[in-house]
């Protein structure tokens, strides 16, 4: 079954909440995952960002929600508990808990504020009804999908540079992620060697303690075998045991499992890592803004 959003998960956890008297923030996820019968992998899923487990997140809101509602209480720092309230809400019998019926509590609203008040001419009651994804799965799914879109365009970008371009961007990549020692040292190396199977030689350290060969290939059509195959006999004829092969398009089947087995290591880099690779080490773009997300730091508030 997919993962409940965190609308769904509000009774559930009342209940637990009501059945245990008292429990720490960390139980709730793994025995609410429990009674939904989830698989360890739909447990570890991750929100894009790789930080928090998505069901994790949704039971962290439920619980929000349900404490702004007055449902819950922590009567002490890092454990919760079912209210009064709560107990009468549970007692009614009800198949759902959500947003939407939660507003009829005026603590819900921030603090007993009228139930239109409006942030930024944003209706919060209405917002809270209209997504059942938390906020920062929506804040991520927003994030992802600008990513998406940098993606293409300088895949597009990339595609149309000229080769000379493609090879030193190459280079620029590669000693922004600690390889080559400095640009210089670098971009000599690029074009120097003289093989057609070779577009350049660069320090795998600073120190250069060891090579590694490059072939930069700025195509449209997928590589294949023959091309990872004659790019490995260029390096058994420099003696070489590492290389790095980079397009702007893929790799076949059978070239990536050529590369894989055979004795020189090399590393096959797509069109579409190489953008991925580009956005993180910060070449060809810029940021715009930041954004921080902040919570409550409970251990400046504790008093023991």
């Amino acid at each position: 079954m997919p993962i409940p959003d965190f609308q769904t998960l509000m009774l559930p956890l009342l209940k637990l909440l009501d059945e245990k008297g008292e429990m720490e923030a960390r139980e709730a996820a793994p025995l609410l995952g429990d009674r939904f019968q989830l698989t360890e992998e739909e447990r570890g899923k991750l929100l894009p960002s790789g930080k928090q487990e998505v069901f994790a997140n949704r039971v962290g809101w439920a619980r929000s929600y349900l404490k702004k509602a007055g449902l819950l209480e922590t009567p002490r720092r890092g454990l919760w508990q079912i209210t009064n309230r709560g107990k009468d809400v549970l007692g009614q019998n009800l198949t759902r808990i959500d947003a939407k019926y939660l507003k009829q509590f005026p603590e819900f609203l921030d603090g007993g504020a009228d139930k239109k008040e409006k942030t930024n001419g944003i209706d919060l009651g209405d917002l809270s009804d209209v997504h059942e994804d938390t906020p920062e799965e929506v804040l991520e799914a927003a994030v992802e999908s600008l990513r998406l879109g940098l993606e293409g365009d300088l895949l597009q970008q990339v595609r149309s540079c000229t080769p000379e371009f493609f090879e030193r961007l190459v280079v620029d990549l590669i000693v922004k992620m600690g390889y080559g020692g400095s640009r210089k040292d670098a971009g000599q190396a690029i074009g120097k060697s003289g093989d057609g199977g070779i577009d350049g030689i660069i320090k795998e350290d600073p120190l250069g303690l060891d090579v590694v060969y490059i072939q930069a290939k700025r195509w449209e059509g997928n590589v294949g075998r023959p091309e990872i195959q004659k790019f490995a006999g260029a390096l058994q004829g420099h003696r070489a045991k590492k290389g790095i092969f980079i397009t702007t398009a893929d790799f076949s089947p059978d070239a990536k499992t050529y590369a894989a087995n055979i004795d020189s290591k090399i590393v096959l880099i797509s069109g579409k890592e190489l953008i991925r690779l580009m956005i993180r080490h910060d070449l060809g773009v810029n940021v715009v803004d930041t954004y921080h997300i902040k919570r409550i730091d409970t251990d400046y508030f504790s008093e023991e």
